[in-house]
């Protein structure tokens, strides 16, 4: 569900309506409490947390270094900075 298009109160206070929706794949009402599903499920439970623990963190990092290893990477050059500033045309023609 989203909520958008609801207008102000008279007092500038606003309310949230729910409205709309999508359907999934399969062509199902897809709105609420759904979410989305992991591509790899990594339990978190209590006793991770209380240890300093991220084992969904770690998960993803070993997965990020198992696809470097199987898929290619292409760094490309950083473009030149930005103009950010001009300097005035001390000629009298205005510059831009």
């Amino acid at each position: 569900m989203g909520t958008w298009d609801t207008p102000p109160l008279i007092d500038g206070g606003r309310f949230v309506a729910p409205r709309g929706g999508f359907f999934d794949v399969n062509g199902e009402w897809a709105v609420e409490a759904e979410g989305v599903a992991p591509d790899i499920a990594v339990p978190f439970e209590p006793v991770h947390h209380v240890r300093g623990e991220d084992p969904q963190l770690e998960a993803a990092v070993q997965e990020a270094l198992r696809l470097l290893q199987t898929e290619a990477v292409e760094l490309k050059p950083e473009p030149p900075a930005p103009v950010r500033w001009r300097r005035p045309d001390r000629r009298g023609g205005g510059g831009n």
